[in-house]
């Protein structure tokens, strides 16, 4: 994605944003490394597979709950 031009106020908001989700993406890619590597190649692809997607899925859910909290605090003036 081409970096996008944003407001001093975005930019803001983007980065608090960010920093809320960096600590939940770095706990989830641990999480995720840890399925990846207790799994023997004959499960590797299927239900480990759908695992991944499903927690990919989660966190996606979580950055866009987590953009909407932030947006409720009053971080965006106007109609985004």
């Amino acid at each position: 994605m081409a970096d996008l031009a944003l407001t001093p106020e975005q930019e803001a908001q983007a980065q608090r944003i960010a920093a809320i989700l960096g600590k939940k993406v770095q706990e989830e890619t641990l999480q995720l490394a840890r399925l990846l590597a207790s799994q023997p190649d004959s499960t590797f692809f299927g239900k480990t597979e759908f695992d991944v997607r499903d927690r990919v899925h989660d966190l996606g859910a979580h950055a866009f709950a987590t953009a909407l909290n932030e947006r409720k605090k009053g971080g965006t003036k106007g109609r985004a």
